[in-house]
């Protein structure tokens, strides 16, 4: 870090305080002329985008994944902390893979994975929606997969 003052890049901390928002403020002084100067720093969250089955990109937003999870486990024993931990663990799980673009597919197959082992009842609602069910065959095979695992 320059002095903004001298332009030295030699200077020493005098103190470091982190703050609520996850930054941390450093008081600094130039070891040339002695003036004191304040920094930050803060840890830079890049945002993930979403390729849709159309094409386009859209910011993630985990919300769409509660209001999804909330329709499918309508009515039944699952509660919004266990929704709100399963949309959670979906973008940790995003979020790890380290890319900045996912695909909806991917976000899709993620929460069919934990809606499974929530509540099956959930998953196969959840799965008709995704899997955009046409005719009562879909739901079959679904169920014969279910079975299997």
């Amino acid at each position: 870090m320059k002095c903004p003052y001298c332009g030295s890049e030699e200077s020493k901390t005098l103190e470091t305080r982190d703050s609520l928002e996850n930054t941390t403020r450093r008081r600094k002084e130039c070891m040339r002329c002695g003036k004191r100067f304040t920094t930050y720093e803060y840890v830079e969250n890049v945002e993930l985008m979403v390729q849709k089955k159309d094409g386009k990109l859209e910011r993630f937003d985990v919300n769409k994944i509660i209001r999804g999870l909330q329709k499918a486990c309508e009515k039944r024993p699952v509660s919004m902390d266990q929704v709100h931990e399963l949309a959670g663990r979906v973008r940790q799980d995003l979020m790890l893979k380290g890319k900045e673009e996912v695909t909806s597919q991917e976000i899709g197959d993620l929460v069919m994975k934990y809606l499974k082992d929530l509540d099956r009842i959930a998953y196969i609602r959840f799965a008709s929606v995704y899997k955009k069910f046409e005719e009562p065959e879909d739901f079959r095979q679904l169920l014969l997969e279910v079975k299997k695992k």
